[in-house]
């Protein structure tokens, strides 16, 4: 048998050759991680509206000290309807969609405010909700775009 060479070019025909973009940093791991970190969030969201909305009396409830004076049951479908808008957002900034990011980037300072008037029902949870929410905000607005140039 003869042989014939290698069966691939010997220059590289991707796309990322002949583009003119930078290419991707390691943050675009940090982008999907965020985008992972959103998902879990809206889980979470989820599970914290659904206890709310079922189990009155699971949140500790003080006569003083809340910033907000609203029934559980509705701040607990405020927190599904918020974790579905968040989860979906993630799943658009896996897909390096521009407009999930930017409802990314809201939707995860909202949550970061609504966890922030959660504290005195459940503080320890709250206050994690609220740093995976900072995080996500960072790396979405230094380096979401990163992910658009990634496919």
């Amino acid at each position: 048998m003869t042989d014939i060479g290698s069966t691939r070019p010997a220059v590289d025909t991707t796309r990322p050759a002949y583009s003119n973009r930078p290419s991707p940093s390691g943050w675009t791991g940090w982008v999907v991680f965020a985008s992972f970190m959103m998902i879990l969030v809206g889980s979470f969201q989820l599970v914290e509206g659904f206890v709310a909305i079922f189990d009155d009396g699971f949140y500790a409830k003080t006569s003083s000290g809340h910033v907000f004076s609203v029934d559980y049951s509705v701040w607990g479908w405020g927190h599904v309807l918020l974790g579905a808008v968040i989860m979906v957002s993630g799943l658009g900034v896996l897909a390096g969609n521009v407009l999930a990011r930017i409802v990314a980037v809201v939707v995860a300072g909202l949550s970061a405010l609504a966890n922030l008037l959660f504290i005195p029902a459940y503080p320890l949870w709250s206050l994690t909700i609220i740093a995976v929410d900072i995080l996500v905000i960072y790396a979405l607005i230094l380096h979401g775009h990163e992910m658009r140039d990634a496919d």
